[in-house]
């Protein structure tokens, strides 16, 4: 077996994805993300490939994240649940992970977290593990009737009455861009969260390209009920954001767009949808569970250079829990105004 070399990219070059490493790498790994979050918030980003017989086992691309409420650190998958960090054996991941210490010295950052989903291995010293968050893959027909077929009476049954409600929901692109960056903003608000600008929305469309649909949902009354932002990646279409209205959840609204969310993703030959990443045990699991998905743990591994204390940057730090209920309160165009100051932090 050679020796496993690591290549440190420039920031002008292309980061090389091996097919076997697509999925587990994500679109968080794209260079387009990478470009994404540096021309926004200024972050840089440290890309790097493990090769072996000069093919590509390993990829880890990590963010430095610089905030003066949630702390100097390196991240994968910056403002995605997971990606940007994918290997091909363990002496891959290791390497990387190696490389990952050293750059954490180098930059005297408190900590770095690398994302991707859980293995069953134990993380080699000193990373440790945090089993908080899991992602949820739901497995698409090519008939979504299958997909209906396969859900619990019950599900069916409040989706089936959703869709008579008279909703209406469109797909497009930047066409969408107000509407949806209105209905984002304000859901994330009404769940005490803070979100981005719509700049950020505007450049996301722009350096994915179709690889993105904005999606915006009206009640009958042609009133805002909804939007998501949808990624799409190899065969796999991400559920990046999927949020409805405070207004219309008792209308089974997240049963109507969730469903044509799938319906649309097996009509476009999408073989998973992966639903995004929710704490376990939380409500957004329970809702998330209902649609019969393949529940997946992420392991998020940590690599603590000062303290000996995990981040807790979630909703089970009782911290947050004190601050979603103040952002709640909120006026919404103030909070419009600090949200991309906050969220910038908690990448």
């Amino acid at each position: 077996m050679t020796e496993i070399q690591i290549r440190r990219l420039a920031p002008d070059q292309r980061l090389h994805i091996p097919d076997a490493l697509w999925f587990p790498a994500t679109f968080t790994a794209l260079d387009s993300w990478s470009q994404l979050v540096e021309k926004i918030y200024g972050y840089r980003v440290y890309r790097f490939e493990a090769v072996e017989d000069n093919e590509t086992v390993g990829i880890l691309a990590l963010t430095h994240i610089r905030h003066p409420v949630f702390g100097n650190y390196l991240a994968t998958s910056p403002f995605g649940s997971f990606g940007g960090f994918a290997f091909s054996s363990v002496n891959a991941r290791d390497a990387l992970l190696q490389e990952a210490h050293t750059l954490a010295n180098e930059l005297t950052v408190e900590y770095v977290v690398t994302r991707f989903i859980e293995d069953g291995n134990s993380p080699p010293a000193p990373w440790i593990q945090n089993p908080v968050y899991a992602t949820y893959l739901i497995d698409l027909p090519s008939d979504p009737e299958d997909l209906m077929k396969s859900l619990g009476s019950q599900h069916r049954k409040h989706t089936r009455q959703s869709l008579r409600k008279g909703f209406n929901i469109q797909f497009g692109h930047l066409d969408l861009l107000d509407e949806m960056y209105t209905a984002l903003s304000q859901s994330m608000h009404e769940l005490g969260s803070p979100y981005h600008s719509k700049k950020y929305l505007r450049e996301m469309a722009t350096l994915l390209g179709n690889q993105l649909e904005f999606v915006v949902m009206r009640a009958a009354s042609g009133a805002l009920a909804g939007s998501a932002a949808l990624v799409y990646h190899g065969d796999t279409a991400s559920n990046l954001h999927a949020n409805i209205l405070r207004a219309y959840r008792s209308e089974y609204a997240g049963e109507c767009l969730y469903w044509t969310l799938l319906e649309h993703y097996c009509k476009k030959g999408m073989r998973v949808c992966d639903m995004g990443r929710s704490l376990n045990g939380s409500g957004n699991e329970t809702f998330k569970m209902k649609w019969r998905p393949r529940k997946t743990p992420l392991a998020y591994w940590y690599n603590l250079r000062t303290g000996d204390h995990l981040p807790g940057l979630n909703q089970k730090n009782p911290k947050f829990q004190f601050a979603i209920q103040v952002w709640k309160r909120l006026p919404a165009p103030i909070a419009q105004i600090l949200g991309p100051s906050l969220i910038r932090g908690v990448a």
